[in-house]
């Protein structure tokens, strides 16, 4: 079927089997570009087309000779954890100049290029669609001054665009996510842990300025992520007297708080329009409060650095739907960008995204409501989250519920619990509930280790690993009449469940007891927190970003180590059970050659296979070879097994080593993304909580024994949605402890087309165009974009 569709777009069309691609020289180039280089070149040299690369932007294009260059397999490697571009980048003045253009249109034809792969933001999209509409002008100018024959004319008459979004603001209307901005945003969480540190060892007040001169994402995702006393954004000026406000509610140290950090965007501005700098505010704070009181700008360091797994991820997967998208464009076909809406790849006219931004022009005109909902529904829930967690409203305005709610966790530790049960408490409490924190899960739960919890008492909990409320395994079914005992003593009125494949076998134990105990006929939500991913009715977990930057950090360590030496292969296992979700996007990101995992059964003969292929990879400039297995990937095919005939097979060519990651992978401090990703969905769990208690409270109890009161909150493609736990019954397979379908399959192919294999890619899941002033689903807010 591939074969067909590569045989009907590009073999049978003329010329379409050259693919360009190149930089703004304007833009600054995030971290995680040279993953989407990587992608492209290897996808288009897999579909058989001929594929250039343009050094120092539309310079080189402009300039021409040696800055067009052909690229090749091999002249792509080791870039996934090279942060910039490799290629460089220049501002060019010429290219915006008729004159400039022509010149490069001509450098184009010389070399038979009529498709573009554009990676940059707003600027760099709209001057390329300019170039794609003038195309059929500039070749006719060509022909009159003799540069090109005039049958060229006919033989590049189309210009093909297809745009990729870098920027580390995440300001591109259209895309869920840009290229960079996660990268973006664990340079930030990285500075802040670490000046938390010391901000609570000398009673200081920081306040940090990130970069967002027109755009506060960085700014609130990041406010969000560690939990800080205020920020400033451009969107949403704050209310005139914000002075007094903020100096009140920093003033609470004096009640046991040990630090404050004040998040200022660098664009921030008050509501009449003056600009609020980093020095401003600490002038205040000294002023008014006498705190000790200092500035770090972040600067540049937010631009640079290593990918994160999920920009590295992130690239490679719109590289590819952007080989596919310059592959299925016609004459008719109006330039695009390739995204990425919730988890699946889309195609959006790019004058439509390039057209919606309007933002700054709702601020200058003062109408910031309008200005933030312009952002995109992603970015208004930020607010709207950050605003409950991090202001609390005085006793007087808190509606009283008289409802009881328990939060714990279950299963193994994953990074992000602690934010979740840090949203939920302070939301429950913002509800007017009376929240209940259970050590040590069920086992804690039956021995009665339950105690009421204040909103200051999850303060700073947001960027701490692991469970601080403690977690076990233990299942509830052989305790449920001392559980219910519990229920009763505490009159708990709903129960939010957080944890792993463990959580929900709890959840569908405490389902069938409703039929003998009462007590358990109360709402019960639970939220899916597990390393593996391996949980039915979600396709991501809370911890699974954490840990899979763990195993990409540690193996390009582990390939870095290599460096100088001669060819080597490791040999590295990873964590997850049966689910093979940390091989396999953990090898997508950090360019491995092969993933084993049990849902893909391999034999001696695909080992064999991958020897051989090694082996005439590292014939050639490969000097490092990356093989990741899945811990329970089989029975028979250990890593000892497969690092042993590695070694045999490989003697004379290349060497072999192995490395066992172990509970690394559990811990450390939460990625950007699983403190967002936690923080997120608790709120939204805990709102649907207090909804399904109003809604079953009757005649002075709580009472609801129906399906769709004990659910499952997991991201679904594009939303989040609530599935009640025993319809996930048949999508389960319980030997395994692993859902019978996962999206992350798909992936597999991709992984293996950019080691070199040849293999078989369904296009059948490719994107399509989608409109941007079309509606997106309610909860499409809960998407990967954090």
């Amino acid at each position: 079927r591939w074969r067909s569709f590569l045989e009907g777009a590009v073999f049978t069309h003329n010329r379409r089997d050259l693919i360009y691609h190149f930089y703004d020289g304007i833009f600054l180039f995030p971290a995680g570009m040279n993953a989407a280089v990587r992608a492209v070149v290897r996808m288009g040299i897999y579909v058989g087309a001929k594929v250039y690369l343009i050094h120092e932007g539309y310079q080189g294009m402009v300039d021409g000779g040696e800055n067009i260059k052909e690229a090749t397999w091999e002249g792509v490697s080791s870039m996934l954890q090279v942060g910039g571009t490799v290629i460089g980048s220049a501002r060019c003045k010429d290219f915006r100049s008729h004159e400039g253009r022509l010149k490069a249109a001509h450098n184009l034809v010389r070399h038979g290029i009529t498709n573009l792969c554009v990676i940059g933001g707003d600027g760099s999209l709209t001057g390329a669609n300019l170039f794609r509409e003038e195309w059929s002008g500039l070749l006719a100018e060509l022909v009159e001054q003799g540069l090109i024959e005039a049958d060229a004319v006919q033989k590049y008459s189309a210009l093909h665009i297809v745009g990729m979004v870098g920027s580390i603001d995440n300001d591109f209307c259209g895309t869920d996510m840009t290229i960079g901005t996660d990268s973006a945003l664990h340079r930030i969480i990285e500075v802040v842990d670490a000046i938390m540190t010391t901000a609570q060892s000398h009673q200081r007040t920081f306040v940090l300025e990130v970069m967002g001169r027109h755009c506060g994402y960085l700014a609130l995702v990041s406010a969000l992520a560690c939990g800080a006393d205020w920020v400033l954004i451009p969107e949403m000026p704050p209310e005139d007297g914000w002075e007094e406000k903020m100096c009140q509610k920093l003033s609470t140290r004096s009640r046991g708080t040990r630090l404050n950090i004040i998040i200022v965007a660098e664009g921030a501005i008050d509501r009449h329009g003056k600009p609020i700098t980093s020095s401003f505010v600490k002038d205040l704070v000294v002023k008014n409060l006498g705190f000790d009181t200092r500035v770090t700008i972040l600067g540049h360091v937010q631009r640079g650095g290593t990918p994160s797994a999920f920009d590295r991820i992130l690239a490679s997967r719109m590289g590819v739907e952007a080989v596919l998208a310059l592959l299925e464009t016609t004459a008719n076909t109006p330039a695009c960008v390739v995204s990425l809406c919730g988890n699946q790849s889309v195609r959006v006219p790019l004058m439509e995204c390039v057209q919606t931004v309007k933002v700054q022009k709702a601020m200058d005109q003062k109408r910031f409501e309008e200005a933030v909902k312009l952002r995109g529904r992603s970015f208004e829930n930020n607010l709207k989250t950050y605003k409950l967690l991090a202001h609390r409203k005085p006793e007087s305005e808190l509606p009283t519920s008289n409802f009881n709610v328990a939060v714990l966790n279950v299963g193994a530790p994953a990074a992000g619990m602690n934010a979740a049960v840090r949203s939920a408490v302070r939301v429950g409490i913002s509800e007017g509930h009376k929240m209940f924190a259970v050590n040590d899960g069920f086992e804690g739960f039956y021995k009665g280790q339950i105690k009421e919890i204040k909103w200051g008492d999850v303060g700073g909990w947001t960027g701490q690993g692991g469970s601080l409320l403690g977690t076990k395994r233990t299942l509830p079914a052989k305790h449920v009449e001392k559980i219910a005992e519990q229920m009763r003593k505490h009159n708990i009125n709903a129960l939010l469940v957080i944890g792993g494949f463990e959580a929900l076998e709890c959840l569908l134990q405490l389902y069938e007891a409703r039929a003998t105990f009462e007590e358990f006929c109360i709402p019960m939500c639970m939220l899916p927190a597990t390393i593996s991913n391996n949980v039915p009715g979600t396709d991501l977990s809370i911890g699974a970003d954490t840990a899979l930057n763990a195993i990409v950090e540690t193996c390009d360590r582990i390939k870095q180590s290599a460096s100088g030496t001669k060819r080597r292969v490791f040999i590295i296992e990873t964590m997850g059970g049966y689910c093979g979700y940390l091989a396999t996007v953990g090898g997508l990101a950090a360019g491995a050659d092969a993933a084993y995992i049990y849902e893909e059964p391999f034999d001696i003969r695909d080992l064999q296979a991958n020897v051989e292929h090694l082996t005439e990879k590292m014939k050639t400039s490969i000097q490092r070879g990356l093989v990741l297995r899945n811990e329970n990937s089989s029975d028979n095919y250990t890593t000892d097994f497969i690092y042993q005939l590695y070694s045999e097979e490989g003697k004379g060519v290349f060497d072999c080593r192995k490395n066992v990651l172990g509970h690394m992978q559990q811990g450390g401090a939460p990625s950007p993304f699983d403190r967002n990703f936690g923080t997120k969905i608790s709120a939204k769990a805990m709102q649907w909580l207090s909804q399904k208690l109003v809604e079953t409270y009757r005649r002075g109890q709580v009472f609801a024994n129906t399906e769709d009161s004990c659910c499952l909150l997991g991201m679904r493609a594009r939303a989040l949605v609530f599935q009640p736990v025993v319809q996930l019954k048949d999508d389960t397979d319980f030997v395994h402890r692993i859902p019978k379908e996962q999206w992350w399959l798909k992936l597999r192919p991709l992984m293996k087309i950019l080691a070199k294999y040849k293999t078989s890619y369904d296009v059948s899941d490719s994107g399509q165009v989608e409109h941007v002033i079309h509606s997106r689903p309610k909860d499409s807010d809960a998407s990967v974009a954090m």
